[in-house]
């Protein structure tokens, strides 16, 4: 043992090792004992005394709806980043949408004995667990959660007053599936701020993504850019008279542009398309793709350490939501409305 190896008393290596107030007692030259010879000789401290003496498990859970690249892959490298830092494990589960998995999950990782859950971009409705909560993109009205969101007005009114300046007044909507929290409160800030900057919108130019024959009960992927693709080819069926299209999301944007150039229409020539969430591939698209940045990084962190201060702090009061800020990335996706829509 470290003590016997020390000649210490294992009290005194308890405290300098899991850096107790306590520690502040003990001679510096003793605490830097205890932790050189830690570091020389790999030491681990007693995963389940640990646990024990802190009533910890040091573990959370984390439910997704997949980890594929584009959002998620953004969201969990700051859920990681803070969670690793802080010396806790995490559990990922991915639950596809499945509402048998969402209701499940949480009692497996329950009986796991977590310390707390974050959800990202995970409905709450029907997750009732004994332990702190934090939700990023969920918008939960449930007590127990904590909400990290996005200001969708604020990024909406970025969005549209760019488009706005370069001349666009026939602009298409790309919303979002159903399923996804985002998609109401993006669509609702949309309507608010069109309204604001007296933009017409126009149902025949709005198309939602799980509405063109298939969902996301039918298997297909919410992180390919087919999302994109079909819901812009109906659009481009229906009508040709807009200049511009705002979708719900890059993965989406990339779709929809393929859809543009494969009826032979250019881009931003012909229609100007912006995106959302400034995934990594966005600024490596053809074009780059102009979209409202969420940091979405920041968010992940954000939301893992809220969680890990409640987890520490079970009694002190947090806001229900924690709004975070967008930012506007304009690239070459975008550009001056042509006189007059082609087609």
């Amino acid at each position: 043992m470290l003590a016997e190896h020390l000649e210490l008393s294992q009290t005194t290596v308890s405290l300098v090792l899991n850096n107790s107030p306590s520690a502040k007692s003990i001679p510096q030259e003793t605490r830097n004992r205890v932790v050189e010879a830690a570091e020389r000789l790999n030491y681990r401290p007693n995963y389940f005394a640990r646990s024990l003496r802190q009533s910890r498990s040091m573990s959370v859970g984390v439910l997704a709806p997949d980890l594929s690249e584009g959002y998620f892959t953004r969201v969990m490298s700051g859920v990681v980043q803070e969670l690793t830092d802080a010396h806790y494990f995490y559990f990922t589960a991915c639950h596809d949408w499945k509402r048998d998995l969402i209701e499940k999950y949480p009692r497996m990782l329950v009986e796991r004995a977590v310390d707390g859950f974050l959800l990202l971009n995970t409905p709450s409705d029907n997750i009732d667990v004994p332990v702190p909560v934090v939700a990023i993109s969920a918008h939960s009205a449930s007590e127990n959660v904590i909400n990290i969101v996005l200001d969708h007005h604020l990024a909406v009114l970025q969005a549209l007053t760019h488009l706005y300046a370069l001349g666009h007044r026939r602009i298409a909507f790309m919303r979002g599936p159903r399923a996804i929290p985002d998609s109401e409160y993006r669509w609702e800030a949309i309507q608010q701020v069109a309204q604001e900057i007296n933009l017409k919108l126009d149902p025949a130019l709005t198309i939602r993504i799980d509405s063109v024959g298939w969902s996301m009960k039918d298997g297909y992927h919410p992180m390919a850019p087919e999302i994109g693709y079909k819901p812009m080819q109906v659009l481009l069926e229906r009508t040709r008279d807009f200049t511009a299209i705002f979708c719900f999301n890059d993965i989406a944007a990339i779709g929809a542009i393929r859809a543009l150039s494969d009826a032979g229409l250019t881009v931003p020539g012909d229609v100007s398309v912006v995106g959302f969430d400034d995934i990594l591939s966005a600024a490596y698209a053809t074009p780059s793709l102009t979209t409202v940045r969420q940091p979405l990084t920041e968010m992940g962190k954000r939301g893992a350490e809220i969680l890990l201060e409640r987890i520490a702090n079970r009694e002190a009061p947090f806001p229900s939501d924690i709004m975070m800020a967008p930012e506007l990335v304009v690239r070459e996706s975008t550009g001056q409305a042509p006189a007059k829509p082609k087609g």
